[in-house]
């Protein structure tokens, strides 16, 4: 497993590669699909999307890469900067955010519903100081390499000699068995408003 140090700490002027790494990560997720459906949209929206929650994370937490050419980018929120609300996003993003809520509301729309309602699990499980896991991806082309392993276990390693816990969700099957095999367990699992979506919301003990 590589240590924290073996990665890349990203600052903000590294975040449009970041934003672009998780944009290939995330392109056919089914969240993504929800919320921007129509593919070309999809293309031109999620680099600039993931962007700001790079931005966000370096703002108000840490993020690294796997390495300079960020196979793999991990965004985490540190204790007590866990809630993404309106008014840091806005902090991040600057006045762009309502030239893109002009343009693309639905998109918006979809996406702070989404937010208000894993907002809610993130609260009810994760209430006591702690980290939040959000999002990690590995660019399609890399996938399988180990890259998302070792994101999730150098930090994790450093979080339990903190002896706080760690928070994450999902809506991938197979991404709940991941984050089992590094100790996050599911305390909800419910479907997203307006949707049949999946959403497992999982926690990490101290």
């Amino acid at each position: 497993m590589k240590e924290l140090k073996d990665l890349v700490r990203l600052t903000k002027l590294q975040s449009k590669p970041a934003g672009e790494t998780l944009a290939r990560a995330f392109q056919d997720d089914s969240l993504f699909v929800y919320l921007i459906p129509d593919v070309v949209e999809r293309k031109t929206l999620l680099p600039i999307l993931f962007e700001i929650m790079v931005r966000y994370g370096i703002r108000y937490g840490e993020v690294y890469a796997t390495s300079p050419l960020m196979e793999g980018v991990a965004c985490w929120l540190s204790p007590g900067k866990t809630e993404m609300i309106l008014r840091r996003i806005i902090n991040v993003a600057g006045f762009s955010l309502i030239y893109y809520y002009i343009k693309f509301g639905d998109v918006l729309s979809r996406f702070f519903s989404y937010n208000e309602y894993a907002a809610v699990l993130h609260h009810r499980y994760a209430n006591v100081p702690h980290w939040y896991l959000s999002p990690i991806g590995v660019d399609p082309k890399f996938q399988g390499k180990g890259y998302g392993s070792s994101l999730l276990g150098s930090m994790l390693f450093r979080i339990d000699q903190e002896h706080l816990p760690c928070f994450v969700e999902t809506q991938s099957q197979s991404n709940v068995s991941l984050y089992e095999h590094f100790g996050f367990h599911v305390v909800e699992k419910g479907v997203i408003p307006g949707t049949t979506l999946s959403h497992w919301a999982m926690l990490r003990e101290a």
